[in-house]
């Protein structure tokens, strides 16, 4: 491989890291954005067959900026962590583990209350099994309490009929998957994600952050209030989600949130870790030279679930299992699967070149899915690769 190496400032930017001379674009694609104030911090990396072609990061930690983003980096990545989870249940099933097609409630009993005796896991993966959010009164702290969190989602009726459409499971995603990983395991998720995912492959990304760890958060920057009201109202599902609980971006910055296991939204880690750990998916289940899966369970994830106006986004939407299908946002081809994170987070994982992409930011953009910045980035390696 033939690197070029980076770190030089212009005005109060710094980039960082290596891109192959072939994806030079990307370099320059990623300084502009820095250098434009479109991100404060950021990182980006992509492989290509296992091989690491791009891993750039630069910025600042911080809005202030005091704070050098540095190599080991990382950031809350919101919905982007929802692609660790549904890699820890694909794992599972690929062995033997975890039935996809299996109704919830042959691992978790309770979960068969007011009409969910039906609903499949399978539906929990894909957004569509009508537990898009909480109809009991929720708190943030409420979030920290993984047994009530999930006690309350096993016992209310769905909002809509299960399998019927799509409706994005915001933050009840990971809690409901999580649950069902906790019953087979015996572990948390974030547990499980770490001892088998994680800790082999060496990423360093994790769901429930220790606070040795803190120094090296960087601090998500939300964007400043909207000074103009909606086109539309935002329907009553939309509401429910947005609001019970209601969390600002700054609750990323508590040891609380960090500490505890999210699996739908409080991931902590950088676009390294993220590349690093799709691998799996892009190269047929070998990671870092370890086969962790077989390619048939890796390409599960492309299996279409659901497909539909979302109900919550408002979007049309294509749901496999964990991850969105082509064409939600532009994609290199259609044996792509992808998430993206509230803010702009997202991965793109390429089965058929074998490629991930991946975007950690600390500036949030208003995209609702496919921040155009990490687009950019991910465009300039497509177009090379």
């Amino acid at each position: 491989m033939s690197d070029t190496m980076t770190a030089s400032a212009t005005a109060n930017t710094e980039v960082s890291g290596f891109a192959d001379a072939r994806y030079a674009a990307v370099e320059q694609v990623f300084r502009s954005q820095l250098d434009s104030g479109e991100d404060v911090g950021a990182s980006f990396c992509a492989t290509v067959e296992g091989e690491v072609v791009v891993d750039l990061w630069g910025g600042w930690a911080d809005e202030a900026r005091t704070r050098p983003w540095e190599k080991d980096t990382i950031v809350n990545v919101y919905s982007t962590t929802k692609t660790m989870t549904a890699l820890t249940a694909l794992l599972l099933a690929d062995r033997g583990a975890l039935d996809f097609d299996a109704p919830v409630a042959r691992y978790w009993p309770a979960f068969a209350a007011n009409g969910k005796a039906e609903v499949k896991v399978s539906q929990l993966m894909a957004h569509s099994s009508g537990l898009s959010g909480w109809k009991e009164p929720m708190t943030v702290n409420d979030l920290y309490d993984w047994d009530k969190a999930t006690s309350l989602l096993a016992a209310q009726a769905p909002f809509w009929a299960p399998g019927t459409a799509p409706g994005y499971h915001a933050v009840t995603q990971g809690y409901l998957v999580g649950e069902v990983v906790r019953r087979i395991t015996g572990r948390s998720l974030g547990t499980v994600f770490r001892e088998e995912i994680a800790e082999p492959l060496g990423a360093d990304f994790h769901i429930g952050l220790p606070a040795s760890e803190d120094h090296r958060v960087a601090d998500l920057i939300p964007q400043p209030p909207p000074t103009e009201p909606p086109a539309s109202p935002p329907g009553e599902l939309l509401l429910n989600m947005m609001l019970n609980p209601a969390v600002s971006p700054l609750e990323t910055r508590t040891r609380a949130w960090r500490g505890a296991e999210i699996p739908a939204a409080g991931g902590t880690g950088n676009a390294r870790s993220i590349a690093h750990i799709h691998m799996l998916l892009a190269n047929g289940g070998v990671a870092k030279g370890r086969r962790l899966m077989s390619e048939a369970g890796c390409r599960r994830a492309l299996e279409l679930q659901v497909a539909g106006t979302d109900l919550i986004l408002g979007l049309e939407a294509r749901y496999g299992l964990g991850f969105g299908l082509a064409p939600m946002i532009p994609l290199p081809g259609e044996d792509c699967v992808f998430w993206c994170g509230y803010g702009g987070s997202l991965v793109i994982i390429d089965m058929a070149r074998r490629a991930t992409y991946a975007y950690a930011m600390n500036r949030m953009g208003t995209a609702i899915i496919g921040d155009p910045r990490a687009l950019a980035l991910a465009r300039a390696v497509w177009e090379a690769v």
